[in-house]
């Protein structure tokens, strides 16, 4: 799956209708839904703000809402080009505001497709990668050459504490955490073992 690494959006005409896609990163269906809310308060003057989301690092949450179009019309086409996409933990948003010409159910859904695939032209992407969380506690000596090594396996620190030993907590992509144990408990001669805790987020390969 894919992420997006930034916002993007694209304007379409249809017969005087003008279309305002907007696609955003979200960490939530809360998140989608609560955007999605503010959108309609900004463009309080619209006729509809038809949206679909897609979270989870296997894209398996989805939502979608037609916002007043005639049903299957809106949120379906925009879901669709969403599923398409592979992107995940996004929210993608229509606004219409109505140019006074009714475009029909195939117009509009046409319209609603194809303003959610402009916006999505050329959104900026990268890979998506479950992470892990872990703990681990060291000796002074073993934290120096542990700390060198976090690089290897592309593992950020979060969190030290310093007392009688060090605490060191940080996250890496789940794929390198058996590898990452296996150095620290070579390294201390089975002393020290990093202890996993899984979350549900996802980060981006940079």
């Amino acid at each position: 799956m894919l992420i997006l690494r930034q916002s993007t959006r694209a304007e379409l005409i249809v017969r005087k209708s003008r279309f305002l896609a907007e696609a955003d990163p979200v960490a939530s269906p809360e998140a989608a839904r609560e955007l999605q809310r503010e959108r309609k308060r900004v463009y309080a003057g619209c006729n509809h703000v038809v949206f679909a989301f897609v979270c989870g690092p296997r894209g398996g949450v989805m939502g979608c809402s037609d916002d007043g179009e005639p049903s299957g019309t809106a949120g379906r086409p925009v879901m669709e080009v969403l599923k398409g996409s592979g992107i995940t933990n996004v929210l993608l948003t229509v606004t219409r505001w109505f140019g006074g010409t009714l475009l029909g159910t195939g117009g509009l859904v046409r319209a609603y497709t194809e303003s959610a695939q402009l916006a999505l032209a050329d959104a900026p992407t990268a890979e998506l990668v479950p992470l892990t969380r872990f703990t681990l506690a060291l000796t002074y000596l073993q934290y120096e050459t542990v700390r060198r090594r976090l690089t290897e396996f592309a593992a950020a620190v979060l969190g030290e504490e310093f007392g009688a030993g060090v605490t060191l907590s940080g996250e890496l992509p789940s794929a390198n955490f058996a590898a990452f144990s296996a150095m620290v408990r070579d390294l201390t001669n089975g002393a020290a073992v990093p202890r996993e805790q899984p979350v549900n987020e996802e980060s981006v390969l940079p």
